[in-house]
């Protein structure tokens, strides 16, 4: 039995249950493997999935009015995963009502005549539970991912539908800590910016600074666990450390008058763009929060770092050619490389938890785009067509998904991409100005 958190802040009883399915005959011994989605790899294929209408689970029972809700928070979710495709239940033989919400009650020819993979059923024991949902492939006409939950009122349906879709997206792409992140933005407060937190599907909106002034450039360390960030007020620049649990920020002055993009290693150290002699640079800080030695050798300015998740690379933003680009330092031998060859004005670098790709901003003709660079391949690809600007792109733990911010509606919101370029959906995040995402893993 696990044990969570629902949104109404008391405890409910999350019931995980092995539901097996019917066995059928297989095809031949290649086709008893799970049905998977190489997500990193070239050609990012879709998969149809049809949701079945709600059933109740006891026969003549009917759902309860929490089943379309529910059912309302599973496709809106299913949506952001880009390598699915929901197919309207009217466009099935039949229609998409089962007599059952098991194997044996759904008939997979009818599915897959529509070249639906996917069949979701939803079954019913009450107004609060347990729900049980399923999610059977029609090709092999077996069940690939079965969970049920208990405590399920209406005030919980949003966690339930979101781990169910962590499950679901594990089980087909091994990968599901983009439903279990946490999204910290920049929020505009009249004249002054707060930072405030949510998941990337926009669910459980904080806020996490009330500090006045200007709180910009979050990052938040591995573990979720701390945020620091750079804090404009009375004058000067400081930085700032949040502590998510206690809620404490501490507020420190660095030499020099700023202090620009903190970021964490792998480790914890955070790396800050200090001007202590004129031009920024970036530092390393102690553990007390004091200026450390450089890390970059060089005349010109340094800002901007990105770490990878092993700490061995590290990029950032220099001037040294005399417009801005992006470099990366390998952390080991000092060395550093240069990234972008194209356009006048770089910046904004985030680089993959796996080392492999940057992703950045760059001045372009018709606005501010987001490009990608693989360092393995040297290859370079734009993600984002605007309109207007996009920027600010940050890495998602699964090196995956990309955040960014972009004012197309004609204000800032964040928006959602992935390292394939699939078409941005804004993270619903409610009213005013959105901007510098950065991601967490919940710890």
């Amino acid at each position: 039995m696990h044990v969570f958190h629902g949104t109404t802040s008391r405890r409910l009883a999350l019931v995980l249950l092995i539901l097996l399915c019917v066995a059928f005959p297989t095809r031949n011994v290649g086709a008893q493997q799970t049905l998977s989605i190489d997500i990193f790899g070239p050609g990012q294929s879709q998969l149809n999935l049809v949701m079945a209408k709600p059933l109740g689970l006891a026969a003549g029972q009917q759902p309860p009015a929490e089943a379309e809700t529910l059912a309302g928070y599973l496709e809106d979710y299913l949506g952001f995963m880009p390598f699915l495709r929901l197919v309207p239940g009217s466009r099935i033989l039949g229609g998409d009502v089962l007599p059952g919400v098991t194997a044996q009650d759904v008939d997979f020819r009818r599915f897959r005549l529509e070249r639906v993979d996917l069949v979701l059923t939803a079954g019913w024991g009450g107004p609060n539970g347990p729900v049980e949902l399923r999610v059977f492939e029609t090709f092999e006409q077996r069940l690939i991912l079965g969970k049920a939950y208990t405590g399920a009122t209406p005030a919980d349906l949003p966690e339930i539908a979101a781990r169910f879709c962590a499950d679901l997206m594990a089980e087909l792409t091994g990968q599901g800590d983009f439903f279990r992140s946490t999204l910290a933005v920049v929020r505009t407060h009249g004249e002054n910016k707060e930072l405030w937190a949510s998941s990337p599907l926009g669910q459980g909106m904080r806020q996490l600074t009330s500090l006045g002034g200007i709180s910009m450039s979050p990052a938040w360390s591995r573990d979720g666990r701390r945020l620091a960030f750079t804090l404009i007020n009375d004058g000067r620049h400081y930085l700032g450390v949040l502590d998510k649990e206690s809620g404490d920020v501490r507020r420190v002055q660095l030499p020099g008058n700023s202090v620009i993009s903190p970021v964490f290693d792998h480790k914890g150290n955070i790396f800050v763009s200090l001007n202590p002699e004129g031009s920024p640079n970036i530092y390393q800080l102690s553990d007390d929060l004091r200026m450390g030695p450089r890390v970059v050798q060089s005349w010109a300015i340094d800002i901007s770092p990105s770490f990878d998740a092993t700490g061995s690379k590290m990029a950032y933003v220099s001037s040294r050619l005399g417009n801005p680009h992006i470099f990366v330092v390998d952390i080991a031998s000092g060395v550093s490389r240069r990234v972008t060859y194209e356009g006048t004005y770089n910046t904004n670098p985030s680089l993959s938890p796996d080392g492999r790709l940057v992703v950045f901003s760059r001045q372009t003709s018709e606005g501010h785009r987001i490009f990608m660079h693989d360092l393995l391949t040297g290859r370079e690809r734009q993600l984002t067509f605007g309109p207007r600007n996009d920027v600010s792109p940050a890495w998602a733990p699964d090196s995956y998904f990309i955040a960014f911010s972009s004012n197309r509606s004609g204000e800032y919101k964040i928006y959602l991409t992935t390292r394939n370029g699939d078409e941005a959906r804004m993270v619903p995040l409610g009213e005013g100005e959105f901007a510098s995402p950065a991601w967490a893993r919940q710890p």
